[in-house]
Order: structure tokens, then C-alpha cells, then sequence
């Protein structure tokens, strides 16, 4: 399988390659770097959805509630990544994001995870509503029309 082919599904897509300086003592990347990929790529997604500009304008945006990785397959240097983002799972103030994470040169999946994303009113300091043109534009990636 192709890395397109295990990310059928994922429009939001980043290419990252693995540094030396990843790797831990035990000769593998560290953990925590997995979710340094799951940021990058959610925030290409939400680039994407103008959910960082909304928030300039706004006030509200997203903060991350929670997060989880699953540990499919050890990477090591020399090796690129592409990770995907889509979101699954939308309610009134977040929407569930999931994370794929493929190594090139193991031509397979290195881990997933997930992370749950909150709207919320940086002036207020409190939840928010998920805007509605944010819940639209969601949608609209989601169908791969944007």
C-alpha cells in the first residue's frame, strides 16, 4: 500500500521528515514526538478551516481538550512521515479530530490518535459554541471540497 492509500480519507495532510534528534535512548523516536506530528497536522487543518483568522477576529477559537496516541510501529531516522487529519464527531462547542501517522520507508502505519478540540472565548475564558461557518467549513474538507 501507498501512503496516499492509507490516508483514503484524510484531506488534511502534512510531510514531515523525522530528525536524529528525535530519537531516544532506545534508538526509536520518543513518544512525545508523535504528538508534535498530531499538532502539525492540526494545525494545517485548521488552517485550513480559517479556524486561526476566526480567532484573531473573534476571540474564539479552538483549544485542545484531550489527547491519545496509539503506537502502531517504532520510527527511526532516516525516515518521512505524512500525517493526516479529519474530523469526526462534531457537537456544540468541539469536534473530534483524528490523527494517521505513515512512515515512508516502513510503508505503513506508525501510530493513530485522536484529540478533542474545544471552541472557546479567549475574552471570556470560557467554552463557546462552535461557530456555524466553522461547523460548514468542517464539512465542506470533510467532502474534500476544500
Amino acid at each position: 500500500m501507498t501512503t496516499t492509500d492509507l490516508l483514503d480519507g484524510y484531506f488534511v495532510r502534512v510531510t514531515i521528515p523525522v530528525a536524529w534528534g528525535e530519537m531516544d535512548a532506545f534508538g526509536h523516536v520518543n513518544n512525545i514526538i508523535y504528538f508534535r506530528y498530531f499538532e502539525s497536522a492540526r494545525i494545517a487543518y485548521l488552517e485550513r478551516l480559517g479556524g486561526l483568522e476566526y480567532m484573531k477576529e473573534k476571540g474564539v477559537g479552538p483549544i485542545l481538550a484531550s489527547t491519545q496516541c496509539r503506537f502502531r510501529a517504532p520510527l527511526t531516522y532516516p525516515d518521512t512521515v505524512t500525517v493526516g487529519a479529519r474530523v469526526r464527531g462534531v457537537e456544540a462547542d468541539r469536534f473530534t479530530m483524528e490523527y494517521c501517522v505513515v512512515s515512508h520507508k516502513l510503508e505503513k502505519v506508525a501510530a493513530e490518535g485522536s484529540g478533542v478540540i474545544v471552541m472557546f472565548d479567549y475574552e471570556q475564558n470560557t467554552k463557546a459554541a462552535l461557530p456555524e461557518v466553522l461547523r460548514e467549513r468542517i464539512g465542506a474538507i470533510e467532502r474534500g471540497e476544500a
